[in-house]
């Protein structure tokens, strides 16, 4: 069966690379800089090389064989895990010495071309029905060879990399704080969702009032909840100083939490809700017969089903709290969004994207991680 997704894919990417900048050198962190091409960046050789590798993903996406896609796959789990020399050769050939400011800058063709590259590579990946293992291996390689390319000498002088190498105990405590209160968000969503949905299938009556209230809190735009939180919590603050000496106060972390929570709720409460109450009843009348309580079902039949969907919006939920906390640096609670922030504020776009891309790196892990966790947890006729 023809594949037109690849052939489409690898055309777009071929195109792009050419019509777009590879790269830009930059005078200085503010002022805009010289783009450069795809031939003038790496010259004959590199870009014959890149295009040469775009053509055959093309090619070798169109024979009518299955056995096409295994090398489709080397070949581009190759070109992503390589795609850094690009930027190296570029720094190399274009960076003047005698400018100590100057740096290089990521270009929009190369930003193309490892989107469209990586479609490629999730598309392969479906088609030859791999397993979770050799995802995460390939996940694994190309990581560490980007990492090994970032430490490296060659992208020093990559603005996005210098932007890092002027404050990593910055970074890392962005990292932390960003961590915290987006799990810490989950964390406590969950356990509360987890109590609301119990509520609601024990109680008809809770149900339209419970979600009628998770779902107003939803609706509330992310800024006005932070904006709204800041007044209570600093009478809060300003009537008991033992709140105040724990970092209770109108700005920092605890508005930032607890408007996280809040917006948590609704994915978990509806998919805890549903995740129960769709087993089977001829499973618990099956479970009653062979002598099980209502402890006991609930434990080893009806949670087990459930944990998939449940899964599933502790998934959703994860991705919009990560999203979520970079906003909440506006209100001094940290994490990421500081970076993007400053970065707006100094019109330095490279340190936008020291905010950005960690903030995006973190959304696609846990959003891979949870998908994985909720095909495991999936019954199968083996585990049922």
């Amino acid at each position: 069966m023809p594949n037109r997704v690849l052939p489409v894919l690898g055309l777009l990417a071929l195109a792009l690379v050419w019509l777009l900048e590879l790269g830009v050198i930059q005078p200085n962190r503010i002022v805009p800089g010289t783009g450069h091409g795809l031939w003038s960046a790496v010259g004959g050789a590199g870009a014959g090389l890149v295009s040469l590798i775009l053509a055959g993903c093309v090619v070798l996406s169109l024979l009518p064989v299955r056995r096409r896609y295994l090398p489709l796959l080397a070949l581009v789990g190759l070109s992503l895990a390589l795609l850094p020399l690009l930027l190296e050769v570029f720094a190399g050939r274009h960076l003047p010495e005698d400018a100590p400011y100057a740096r290089s800058s990521i270009g929009a063709g190369f930003w193309c071309l490892l989107f469209l590259l990586s479609l490629m590579l999730i598309e392969i990946l479906g088609r030859l029905g791999s397993g979770r293992g050799l995802q995460l291996l390939i996940l694994a390689v190309i990581s560490g060879s980007w990492l090994w390319f970032l430490r490296s000498d060659g992208l020093e002088s990559l603005s996005l990399v210098r932007e890092f190498n002027a404050r990593p105990d910055k970074f890392e405590q962005a990292f932390w704080t960003h961590m915290a209160l987006a799990f810490g968000a989950v964390g406590i969503s969950a356990c509360l969702a987890f109590l609301l949905a119990l509520k609601m299938i024990r109680s008809v009556v809770w149900r339209r009032p419970i979600l009628g209230a998770v779902s107003f809190l939803q609706t509330i735009p992310s800024l006005a909840v932070f904006g709204l939180l800041i007044a209570p919590l600093s009478a809060l603050a300003a009537a008991f100083p033992a709140l105040q000496a724990i970092g209770i106060r109108g700005i920092g972390w605890a508005p930032a939490l607890l408007a996280l929570v809040a917006y948590s709720l609704l994915p978990m409460v509806r998919n805890t809700f549903v995740a129960l109450t769709e087993v089977p009843e001829s499973l618990a009348d099956a479970g009653r017969g062979m002598g099980m309580n209502e402890r006991q079902l609930f434990f080893k039949l009806k949670l087990p089903l459930a944990l998939p969907v449940m899964v599933e919006g502790v998934r959703i939920t994860t991705i919009q709290a990560i999203g979520l906390t970079a906003v909440a640096a506006l209100i001094g609670a940290g994490g990421f969004g500081s970076f993007i922030f400053q970065g707006l504020g100094q019109a330095a776009m490279d340190l936008v994207l020291l905010g950005a891309l960690p903030t995006i790196a973190l959304a696609l892990l846990a959003d891979a991680l949870l998908t994985m966790l909720a095909a495991i947890l999936k019954p199968t006729p083996a585990t049922a």
